[in-house]
């Protein structure tokens, strides 16, 4: 597939597929996301090899990542936080409250969550609507 058949209108969310509160967490966004804005593709798939930088390819993070629409990556809490804020509403004005907090501080958190993510839920499956990319 092209890059260009790839490239989506909003925001990208990059997830581990295989993590179940990863899942779990693209199905909520999903389904809170009223306005579409946002899509969804698995680390590793054919979006990512199609839409982002070797440097970054070629060492996945272990953890979300949210791209712009301008190209922009966003990681770790910051990709969270970037997620939420497309919801709007109740959900935008957490990620604003959210960003209050130091970013140091908001990583160490999510990395201790992303530590346990495999032990938390069973991976489901992905849905297949065209939100998803491959």
């Amino acid at each position: 597939m092209s890059p260009s058949h790839l490239s989506p209108a909003g925001p990208v969310l990059f997830f581990d597929a295989g993590c179940g509160l990863c899942a779990r967490a693209v199905r909520f966004l999903r389904a809170a996301d009223r306005r579409e804005r946002l899509r969804f593709a698995a680390i590793g798939g054919a979006t990512w090899h199609a839409l982002l930088p070797d440097e970054t390819r070629g060492a996945p993070p272990d953890s979300a990542l949210l791209r712009l629409p301008d190209g922009r990556l966003l990681a770790r809490s910051a990709a969270i936080l970037g997620a939420l804020s497309e919801l709007g509403g109740l959900w935008g004005t957490a990620a604003a409250l959210g960003r209050l907090v130091p970013r140091a501080l908001a990583d160490r958190l999510y990395d201790a969550v992303a530590r346990r993510r495999r032990r938390a839920a069973c991976p489901l499956p992905v849905d297949r609507s065209p939100r998803f990319l491959p």
